[in-house]
C-alpha cells in the first residue's frame, strides 16, 4: 500500500478546508443579498444573515466580524464580477459597449437596487471625492477598462465614470437611454486630455496613496 507523503496530506487537507471556507463565504454573501433585498441593509442583522445562510452565528463571525464587513464583501463581489465582465466587453467591443453593459448589470442587480431605492444614503460615499476602501474594487475595475480602451484613466476620468454608473443605479434609464449615455461618455473620455498624474505615480497626493480613507460608509 502506497501512502501519500505527510506534507502532501497536509496540503490536501488545507485545500479542502480552504474550498469549504470559500463555499461558506460565498453562501453567506448570497444570504446577505437575499436579506438586503427582503429587509434592507439597515434592518438586516447578523443573526438573520446566519439563519438565512444556514450557519451558526459563530461560523458567520469566523468570516465576518461585523455587518459592515459583510456588506463591504458583498459590494466587492458584485463590483468585481461587473468589472471582469466589463473588461472582457471593452477588449472586444470598446468602451461604450462596456459602459452600457455595466449600466445594465447595475440595473439588474436586485441587491444593489434594493439599497439604491430603499436606502440611497448608503451609496452616497461613492459620490464624494473620498470613497472608502470598499470601493477600491470599483476604481480598479474602471481603471482597467479605460486602460484597455486606450483612453485617459487618471483619477478624474475614473471618478467621472463612477459617478455616471452610480447615476444609472439610482435612476436606471431605459436601455436606449443607457446606450446613448454610454456613447456620449465614451466619446468625451476619448477626447479628454491625458491626465498627467495618477494616484499610483510618484508625486501623487499622499492623502490618496499613503493614507486612503477608511470605512465603506455604511451606517453602524
Amino acid at each position: 500500500m502506497v501512502t501519500a507523503p505527510a506534507d502532501a496530506s497536509r496540503r490536501g487537507t488545507r485545500t479542502r478546508s480552504g474550498n469549504a471556507m470559500g463555499r461558506t463565504r460565498s453562501a453567506l454573501l448570497d444570504a446577505a443579498a437575499e436579506c438586503v433585498i427582503a429587509r434592507g441593509a439597515r434592518a438586516t442583522t447578523m443573526g438573520q444573515l446566519a439563519l438565512t445562510g444556514g450557519v451558526a452565528k459563530a461560523t458567520l463571525y469566523n468570516h465576518f466580524r461585523t455587518k459592515d464587513e459583510v456588506l463591504a464583501a458583498l459590494v466587492d463581489s458584485r463590483v468585481g464580477a461587473l468589472g471582469a465582465d466589463g473588461l472582457a466587453v471593452a477588449r472586444d467591443d470598446g468602451l461604450a459597449a462596456a459602459l452600457e453593459r455595466a449600466a445594465a448589470g447595475l440595473a439588474a442587480d436586485n441587491a444593489l437596487r434594493a439599497v439604491a431605492t430603499g436606502e440611497p444614503a448608503l451609496l452616497l460615499p461613492l459620490l464624494g471625492p473620498e470613497a472608502g476602501p470598499g470601493w477600491d474594487a470599483a476604481r480598479t475595475a474602471v481603471t482597467a477598462v479605460l486602460d484597455a480602451c486606450g483612453v485617459p484613466c487618471g483619477p478624474g476620468a475614473v471618478d467621472t465614470v463612477l459617478r455616471w454608473l452610480v447615476g444609472q443605479l439610482l435612476r436606471p434609464p431605459h436601455a436606449d437611454q443607457a446606450r446613448v449615455g454610454a456613447q456620449v461618455l465614451a466619446l468625451g473620455l476619448a477626447a479628454a486630455p491625458v491626465e498627467a498624474v495618477r494616484p499610483q505615480d510618484a508625486g501623487a497626493p499622499t492623502d490618496l496613496v499613503a493614507h486612503p480613507p477608511s470605512g465603506l460608509g455604511w451606517p453602524v
